[in-house]
């Protein structure tokens, strides 16, 4: 048989009518796997340097006959468990949002919350993580996302599948997409098989006998008296030419089962409709007739893949049927580390480390060997003792070694014993030179590692730090497609379970939100066109799913409540007490919901001054219930008539006293003007009963201008008398009224 890659030869024994795989197609796939590139017996090498296991068993026989003693400084080890760490550090949980189109957001806030319960409940984490440790060591990993066998146990699992269990195709991309085939064997126990299978019980537990030569220990196999099947079973074990050490075990009676997973390439009729959705047609559906008659998809014919599985037992088929799934992929997952060019044979980061760590083994035996060696120069026969006897007791530090006086009382005869116990500085160098190679080679610093590394401030601690995160994100990238599809697996299965059903999902809320229920498949009607319509419809909503952009791991919590808590600090209180609940919700503490509502219950609480508030308004309430109202109007329209009547007396009496001032004002100028007017007036207010008031007043002290401020025509000038009889001068004493008296107030008159 020609083993070139030639692609048509895979569909010989299949009917053009049968999708299912024949058994030359499926040797054509064994031989396939036998001419793959030989990777694995490496990758196992290196796992076993991550594991610590690093001196072969020729090398310790070596060392052991040269005396050197055996030592293992691991480097490896160390490093991965950093990066391991790295992982969990920063790990993120799946988040579904709609992949595109309007609304659909409760549909995929539902669809995550069943999500993030199975990714707990599942061991998704867990699975993904032993993935990830083989992925940076030997450079793949495997999980698979499957339903669960056991009916008490949660519906789905991950498991995280060894690398030797499982062949693919090679020439596939990374996400596995276009690949043809994917097989993996496990070696079960005969009864065990038997009872997965119960149809070819029979065959399987006489494989479990003889192997190959089962037909010949069934009675009558070969005169008749059998089933169709079982003859034709026993004529594909004798012309089977794979060697039967591959599926069988003779020493405990193991059998190798083989679940291959392929892909059949068959045309289809596919409807695109309008909002870029692609579904296949199908000719029992009603609804898309009327829409290719109504003009609303349009049809295309396409070839497109058809997911099948089959089980073998060596030769045997005993199961083929398609996926029982709804997605198109394998329900097995890898995680790539890096991949040649040339054969896409995976490796990971030992693969660069394993030569410097060999060195460093190396050095440490040979310098503890050094220490300990001992070197004897002698004379032939110098000690009475054989060879053997004299190395035996020459390394023990309380040797008893005899001599031959004979021998050593010949001229020339001496024995004489060296010890080296100082290291070479070239020796010390090339250990140091080999744990700093590997840290160069891999990109691993000894702060990523938390050692204590060559930075001599925080800063340059941190730079460290950061390149070794850089160095990390090819890896990380391809470790977050991978958790990606794990969740795309996961998420199909969730919605096959819920189908076309109506399901309310509760949406358990945090510290921060509350509570929220979500009914998909609502059956309901249309208020605009009351006609009977689907709300949050599951199978029409398209869902992504993708990861958080923020690590939910505890230690990171513990960064974001530091932080948040610094920030805090420098706020004002009204907006401490605001942000106090968002605060609380990153404590990792058993009552933090509690916490949370009392802290807004205690913001809720009302000052003083709104309490005293709030009772004035209860009062009128209450008084206004209680009938009061008119009274309460009359008692504010008395109020206001009051406060005017007070306002009207003030008013006045500022009147009155502007008047009197006034009064006194014009008073006071007729007195400057004409001063004989006093005496007057004197009389007239003593006439009416004027009193002086005791006490006396205050001086209201008006404002006077200062001299030469006094415009001129303020006051009148005083008239001059211009009669020629001025001063009067009387020839003769005055008679009558011209004559003057003490009344009359004059200066120079004699009283």
């Amino acid at each position: 048989m020609d083993y070139a890659d030639d692609r048509n030869g895979e569909q010989q024994g299949m009917d053009d009518d049968d999708q299912s795989m024949g058994l030359a197609e499926y040797t054509y796939i064994v031989r396939e796997i036998e001419l793959q590139p030989k990777w694995r017996a490496r990758a196992d090498k290196e796992a076993d340097y991550g594991d610590g296991n690093q001196l072969e068993g020729e090398l310790l026989q070596r060392m052991q006959q040269a005396g050197i003693p055996p030592a293992v400084e691991d480097q490896i080890g160390p490093a991965l468990r950093a990066i391991q760490g790295y992982e969990a550090a920063s790990r993120t949980d799946w988040r579904v949002t709609p992949n595109g189109g309007l609304g659909g957001q409760d549909v995929a806030d539902a669809i995550n919350y069943r999500l993030n319960e199975a990714e707990r409940m599942s061991k998704a984490d867990k699975a993904c993580s032993e993935a990830f440790r083989s992925e940076i060591g030997p450079g793949l990993g495997w999980v698979e996302v499957s339903r669960n066998a056991n009916p008490l146990e949660y519906p789905y699992r991950c498991t995280a599948i060894h690398r030797n269990e499982i062949h693919w195709d090679f020439h596939c991309k990374p996400d596995m997409s276009d690949a043809r085939w994917l097989r993996r064997h496990r070696w079960l126990h005969p009864t065990r098989l038997a009872a997965i299978f119960p149809d070819h019980r029979a065959m399987i537990l006489e494989m479990g006998k003889g192997s190959t030569a089962w037909w010949a220990n069934m009675p009558g196999a070969i005169e008749g008296g059998t089933s169709t099947g079982l003859s034709s079973t026993w004529g594909d074990a004798r012309g089977w030419t794979i060697s039967e050490d591959r599926w069988y075990n003779p020493w405990n009676k193991d059998l190798c089962l083989s679940e291959l997973w392929y892909r059949r390439w068959v045309p289809a009729i596919l409807l695109k409709a309008r909002d870029g959705r692609v579904i296949e047609y199908d000719p029992e559906n009603p609804a898309h007739d009327m829409a290719i008659a109504r003009g609303t998809v349009e049809v295309q014919r396409a070839t497109v893949p058809r997911m099948r599985r089959s089980y073998w037992i060596g030769p045997h088929r005993v199961f083929d049927g398609p996926t029982p799934y709804t997605h198109p992929h394998f329900p097995y997952v890898p995680f790539w580390g890096f991949r040649e060019d040339a054969t896409n044979v995976p490796y990971g980061y030992t693969r660069s480390m394993i030569y410097q760590q060999d060195s460093l083994n190396s050095a440490t035996a040979k310098a503890r060997w050094g220490l300990s060696v001992v070197r004897v120069e002698r004379t032939k026969g110098a000690v009475a003792m054989t060879d053997a006897q004299l190395r035996r007791q020459i390394a023990r530090p309380d040797a008893d070694i005899v001599l031959d006086p004979v021998e050593m009382a010949k001229p020339g005869a001496r024995f004489e014993i060296h010890r080296d116990f100082q290291l070479t500085d070239q020796q010390f160098q090339l250990m140091m030179d080999a744990r700093s190679a590997i840290e160069r080679v891999s990109g691993i610093s000894s702060g990523f590692q938390g050692k204590r590394g060559t930075a001599t401030s925080g800063i340059q601690e941190q730079t460290q730090v950061e390149q070794s995160n850089q160095s990390l994100e090819t890896m990380m990238d391809n470790f977050r497609a991978g958790r990606t599809m794990v969740g795309e697996l996961l998420m199909a299965m969730i919605i096959e379970d819920i189908g076309d059903q109506e399901q309310e999902i509760v949406i358990e809320g945090d510290a921060i939100n509350a509570d929220r229920v979500v009914t998909l498949n609502k059956r309901e009607m249309d208020p605009v066109t009351n006609t009977p319509r689907v709300s949050n419809d599951l199978m029409r909503t398209r869902l992504l799913v993708s990861l958080e952009d923020v690590p939910s791991t505890k230690s990171f919590r513990g960064q974001q409540l530091n932080a948040l808590s610094e920030a805090v600090k420098s706020l004002p209180a009204q907006y401490q007490a605001a942000a106090m609940p968002f605060l609380a919700s990153l404590m990792d503490v058993p009552f933090k919901r509690d916490l949370v509502e009392a802290l807004r219950a205690a913001g809720q609480q009302e000052s003083p001054e709104q309490v005293e508030e709030r009772i004035k308004q209860e009062v009128a309430q209450a008084l206004k219930l209680a009938g009061n109202d008119l009274k309460a109007r009359e008692l504010d329209m008395r109020e206001r008539l009051t406060d005017a009547q007070v306002k009207q007396i003030m008013a006045q009496a500022v009147q009155t006293g502007v008047q009197a001032a006034f009064s006194a004002m014009q008073g006071g100028a007729q007195v400057a003007q004409m001063p004989m007017i006093a005496p007057i007036a004197d009389a007239i207010m003593s006439g009416a009963g004027y009193q002086r008031p005791n006490p006396g007043g205050d001086d209201p002290n008006f404002p006077t201008p200062p001299a030469g401020m006094v415009p001129a025509g303020a006051a009148p000038d005083v008239r001059q008398n211009t009669s020629p009889e001025f001063p009067p001068r009387a020839p003769s004493g005055m008679q009558g009224i011209e004559t003057a008296t003490p009344a009359d107030n004059l200066e120079g008159v004699a009283q």
